[in-house]
């Protein structure tokens, strides 16, 4: 038997995280995976465009191994946020597409290269390793799965990580209508508003 393997630990984790992002879309309308939810225009589909420019920016350009399929919205002459929602001449399936394609692409990287390699991010002016940029990518993909549970929650009601167990304390609506009930009555309480 062979020591625990930090590179498969990693990625273990990163994929759990672009799997949950993706299925958040499932089910849902056209205009819901693009409606904003935020006051800052946070939305299903432009969740999953940012991070797959993300992909292609620290697994791709950072190694000298850029990916053909997205510009680096971070980096180009692209407008502010353009990164961050779908034109509606961009489909549902071209943005899912280019996402699974550049997650394939980092996947090839973080196969190819030992944990130490050294890459460097475009502006930026240190260089960073691969265990960096998957410890990196591997947050802010969780962070952005989190976003899309809130804004899938906001949307339809469903909830958790998983389709097939959602990872949620049992209860079904009425429960979930008495403990928000309880949570805001004790936020209330708090602030002395009473109850």
């Amino acid at each position: 038997m062979t020591g625990p393997d930090p590179k498969a630990d990693l990625q273990v984790y990163l994929q759990d995280a672009r799997d949950v992002l993706l299925w958040k879309l499932d089910g849902l309308s056209e205009y819901d995976v693009r409606r904003p939810m935020t006051p800052t225009g946070t939305n299903l589909l432009g969740l999953v465009k940012h991070l797959a420019g993300a992909e292609a920016l620290y697994f791709g350009a950072a190694f000298g191994r850029p990916f053909a399929g997205t510009p680096l919205w971070f980096t180009g002459d692209a407008e502010p946020n353009a990164d961050l929602w779908a034109r509606a001449d961009e489909t549902r399936e071209d943005i899912v597409g280019l996402y699974r394609r550049a997650c394939a692409h980092s996947d090839e990287t973080i196969e190819s290269l030992p944990l130490d390699a050294l890459g460097r991010i475009p502006g930026a002016r240190n260089e960073t390793t691969l265990h960096r940029s998957l410890t990196h990518m591997t947050a802010e993909t969780q962070r952005h799965a989190g976003h899309a549970d809130i804004v899938r929650e906001l949307l339809d009601g469903a909830v958790g990580q998983r389709p097939d167990g959602t990872n949620m304390a049992p209860g079904d609506a009425a429960a979930w209508a008495e403990h928000r009930d309880r949570v805001e009555r004790a936020a209330k309480a708090a602030a002395g508003q009473g109850r």
